[in-house]
């Protein structure tokens, strides 16, 4: 996972790929069949793991709005880390995917994440949280390009106090549309 997320996927050689896993080429081949299947393994494990923050966020609270300021919240202080590669896997590393079906793949993740946010302000929505017309399937595009945008912005260095900020902004935005 690490070997992608830093190198792309078009930047990990599977001989850079068998030494971050400490096997030979021959046992890559053998284990996981190409490398195209071991990209779809390091997706769906970071997904799991590091970047599941934004799934558990949302759910972690009752209110949706709190749910999604959370959520950039967690993605500011996930995305600054300071070790491993700052950012998100799915965001940048996948980005530039020259295979379609992993790039058909990691934008499916994206959009994923995009109807997570979306049913998680529904909710909200219907729990008396927002306005009746509060257009959820929007605001969730906004959240998420908020998000993306934060991490390439700590891949080209930003700090957590600067994502942070950025968080606090689109915080701001989502709760003037409290109801109340």
């Amino acid at each position: 996972m690490q070997a992608f997320w830093s190198a792309g996927y078009e930047g990990a050689s599977v001989p850079l790929l068998a030494g971050a896993m400490g096997i030979s080429v021959q046992s890559l081949y053998a284990a996981f069949g190409s490398k195209e299947a071991l990209f779809r393994e390091a997706l769906d494990y970071y997904s799991r793991t590091v970047g599941g923050f934004g799934a558990r966020a949302l759910e972690a609270e009752s209110d949706a709005i709190r749910a999604v300021i959370r959520f950039l919240d967690e993605a500011a202080v996930n995305f600054a880390r300071t070790t491993g590669t700052p950012g998100c896997m799915i965001a940048t590393a996948a980005a530039e995917v020259a295979e379609p079906s992993l790039s058909a793949y990691a934008r499916q993740l994206r959009t994923d994440s995009v109807a997570r946010i979306s049913a998680r302000l529904k909710r909200g929505v219907q729990e008396g949280q927002m306005s009746a017309g509060f257009d959820c399937d929007h605001w969730a595009w906004y959240i998420a390009s908020v998000m993306l945008g934060m991490s390439v912005q700590a891949r080209d260095g930003a700090t957590a106090d600067v994502l942070h900020a950025v968080a606090r902004i689109a915080a701001a935005s989502i709760e003037a549309n409290r109801r109340g």
